[in-house]
C-alpha cells in the first residue's frame, strides 16, 4: 500500500522516547488514519485506537475512559511502553483539558504512554490546542493528495487528476463519474458541512451556507464579488454573513475566498473574493459536463486547468505557511500571488486557450516579487508544477 511521506515522520516520532503529543491534523478523506494504521501496523509496540465519531459531545469522560484502558493493560500485561490513538477528538467537548488532565498525569507518574490524536476539524481543533495544551504537543500537518501521489498510487493522468482531483477513496470510482460524483458529495460534502462545520460553528442559515459552498466551488478560479452572490443566492443575507461563510468553508479545506492582494491590509478584506476549492473535485462534482466532454471543450477546460493549479497553491498553504492572494488593476491580471514574510511569489497560469496578459510585468514593477512564473504554455509544465511544493518557492 501506498505510503504518504508523513508516514516517515510519524513513525519516527513513536520511536523516539514519550516526549510530546502528535496531533494529526487535516481536510476529511486524505488519508490521516491510514497512515496511522500503517505505522501501527509495522511498529512492534501494543496500541489502541478510538474513535470519537459516534461518541455523544458531552462525554467529556470517554477520553479518561479509553486512557484508563490503556493504563489498564500496560500495568497488567507488563509493556514498557503503549500507543494511544484517538481519532476526531475534536468532537468531544472540552476535550483539550480532559487531555492535558490525562497526560500531565501520566508525566508525573512515569507512565509510558504515547499518544497520537487525529482530527479532520482545524479550526476546533486548533482552537483547542491553543487553549490549554501549549508546549505538550507537535503538529503533523496532511493536505490534500498531490499529482505525483495520485499517479503512483492509483496510475491517475495529468488530465484525470485536474479534473478528478486529490481525493484517495474517490480514486477507484473514476471510471463511473455517477458513482464518483456521489462519494465527493456524500463522504466529503455531506460530511464536513454536517459534522465539523454546522457541528460547532454559528452558521444562522445552514441553507445559504451550503448554497454559498456550491456557488463558490462551482465559480472557482473566478472572481466574483459579494453583492452579486447575494442577488444570486435564494435565502440571501448580507456581504458580512458571506464573508464569515467563506471563512468557516476554507478553514475546512473546502472552499477559499482569496482576497485582492495589496499592501494596504484593510484594503483586501473590501474586495472581491477569488473562489478557490482545496481540491479540484469539489468544483467538478458541479460541472455539467462528463471527463471526456470537458477536455474536448477548450473554455471549460481553461477554467478547470486554472482551478487545479490553485488547489495545488492553497492546499499546500496550510504546511507551507504563506499566504495565497489575486491581484487586478484595471484589464492587468494575476492569477496567484504567495506571501511569506517579505517574499512575493507571482504566478501567472495560462491554458492553451488564453491570450498574453502583461500583469506579471506590472506586478514586476509594482512589487518586485521575489520570483514570477507562468504556469502553462510559454512556461513552466503542469506536470512540472504540480509535482513541487509551492512552498520551495520562497527559497
Amino acid at each position: 500500500m501506498y505510503k504518504r511521506k508523513q508516514y516517515q515522520t510519524i513513525k519516527s516520532r513513536m520511536e523516539e522516547p514519550r516526549r510530546f503529543l502528535q496531533v494529526v491534523l487535516g481536510p476529511r478523506q486524505i488519508g490521516k488514519t491510514t497512515v496511522v494504521k500503517q505505522v501501527l501496523k509495522d511498529l512492534n509496540f501494543p496500541y489502541q485506537f478510538f474513535s470519537a465519531d459516534n461518541v455523544p459531545a458531552t462525554q467529556t469522560a470517554w477520553i479518561a475512559d479509553c486512557w484508563n484502558t490503556v493504563r489498564t493493560q500496560l500495568r497488567v500485561e507488563g509493556h514498557p511502553e503503549f500507543i494511544l490513538v484517538i481519532d476526531e477528538i475534536q468532537k468531544i467537548k472540552n476535550w483539550s483539558e480532559a487531555v492535558k488532565k490525562e497526560w500531565d498525569a501520566d508525566t508525573f507518574n512515569d507512565i509510558n504512554i504515547k499518544v497520537i490524536l487525529l482530527g479532520s476539524s482545524r479550526v476546533l481543533l486548533e482552537k483547542g490546542l491553543s487553549d490549554s495544551m501549549m508546549g505538550r504537543f507537535e503538529e503533523i500537518r496532511m493536505t490534500h493528495w498531490s499529482y505525483p501521489e495520485m499517479h503512483e498510487a492509483f496510475g491517475l493522468s495529468l488530465e484525470q487528476y485536474l479534473f478528478f482531483g486529490g481525493y484517495p477513496g474517490a480514486a477507484p470510482l473514476i471510471k463511473d463519474e455517477e458513482r464518483w460524483n456521489q462519494y465527493i458529495s456524500g463522504a466529503i460534502v455531506d460530511a464536513t458541512i454536517n459534522k465539523d462545520i454546522l457541528y460547532d460553528s454559528p452558521v444562522g442559515k445552514p441553507a445559504l451556507f451550503r448554497q454559498t459552498f456550491e456557488l463558490g466551488s462551482s465559480y472557482s478560479g473566478q472572481i466574483v464579488s459579494l453583492t452579486k452572490m447575494v442577488g444570486a443566492l435564494q435565502d440571501a443575507g448580507n456581504t458580512t454573513t458571506l464573508a464569515g461563510y467563506l471563512n468557516l468553508l476554507s478553514d475546512s479545506g473546502l472552499v477559499a475566498g482569496l482576497q485582492k492582494f495589496t499592501m494596504d491590509r484593510s484594503r483586501r478584506r473590501a474586495s472581491a473574493p477569488k473562489f478557490q476549492v482545496y481540491n479540484n473535485a469539489l468544483k467538478n462534482i458541479y460541472c455539467n459536463l462528463s471527463f471526456t466532454e470537458a477536455i474536448r471543450n477548450s473554455q471549460a477546460w481553461g477554467h478547470i486547468f486554472e482551478s487545479a493549479i490553485g488547489a495545488h497553491i492553497i492546499s499546500n498553504a496550510f504546511i507551507g505557511g504563506y499566504e495565497v492572494f489575486y491581484w487586478r488593476e484595471g484589464d492587468k491580471e494575476v492569477d496567484f500571488i504567495l506571501q511569506k514574510k517579505s517574499r512575493i511569489i507571482a504566478i501567472e497560469v495560462k491554458s492553451n486557450a488564453e491570450r498574453y496578459n502583461s500583469g506579471l510585468a506590472a506586478i514586476r514593477n509594482m512589487y518586485n516579487p521575489y520570483a514570477a512564473l507562468i504556469v502553462g504554455r510559454s512556461g513552466m509544465s503542469p506536470e512540472e508544477f504540480l509535482s513541487i511544493n509551492p512552498n520551495k518557492l520562497f527559497e
